[in-house]
């Protein structure tokens, strides 16, 4: 797999994981999300797995990365540490504001650069 490869699989991996923390709340109510331990860990394992894989693009591909500033990958780093290590004090109502507010335009932006991309960058 070359470089490019690796890299456009990476970024629909994270749009896979990220769009599936929003598809997993649409039309949920807050706070029955936040009473719902199934939703919370599924909610929870998919921002985990697309900040897990933002982690590797920031390893794999530092150049991609510094390119495309756009992308929050401190933050996104910082979020697969917290779930992956914190995982009792986990804050919902952090995942939730996420997967809600934050994640569609993360999907979008993702969108923009995997097209972008897959016509020649």
């Amino acid at each position: 797999m070359t470089s490019t490869d690796r890299t456009r699989f990476l970024l629909t991996r994270m749009r896979q994981a990220a769009a599936d923390a929003n598809h997993l709340i649409k039309g949920v109510q807050k706070q029955d999300f936040l009473n719902n331990i199934m939703l919370n860990r599924a909610v929870g394992m998919s921002l985990l797995m697309a900040s897990e894989t933002a982690t590797q693009l920031m390893r794999v591909d530092p150049d991609f990365v510094a390119d495309h500033p756009q992308f929050p990958w401190n933050a996104m780093r910082g979020m697969r540490n917290r779930i992956a290590h914190d995982y009792f004090d986990i804050q919902l109502e952090r995942v939730w504001d996420t997967a809600k507010d934050e994640v569609p335009d993360l999907v979008a932006a993702l969108d923009a650069i995997i097209e972008w991309r897959a016509e020649g960058e």
